[in-house]
């Protein structure tokens, strides 16, 4: 099993044990990732997908807030 198919199938399980019925932009909440684990700090990877989710939740736009989010990552190069 390659690791997409990996990945694929542990959202999978991942989304029926938490009842969840959304998609899964993996590759939107990778870059969110990287971009503040490489700006801010490794901890803040999962910290910020976290509050994305949260976010979305209550009903914002998934892409329009990630976007702002890595925005704010990416300001902090060089701090």
């Amino acid at each position: 099993m390659n690791g997409v198919e990996l990945m694929d199938e542990w959202i999978a399980e991942v989304k029926a044990v938490l009842g969840v019925t959304a998609e899964v932009d993996v590759e939107l909440l990778l870059n969110l990732a990287r971009d503040a684990a490489h700006n801010v700090t490794r901890p803040a990877a999962p910290i910020t997908t976290y509050l994305l989710g949260i976010a979305v939740a209550m009903g914002a736009d998934p892409k329009e807030s990630a976007d702002k989010v890595s925005q704010l990552a990416l300001a902090r190069t060089g701090d």
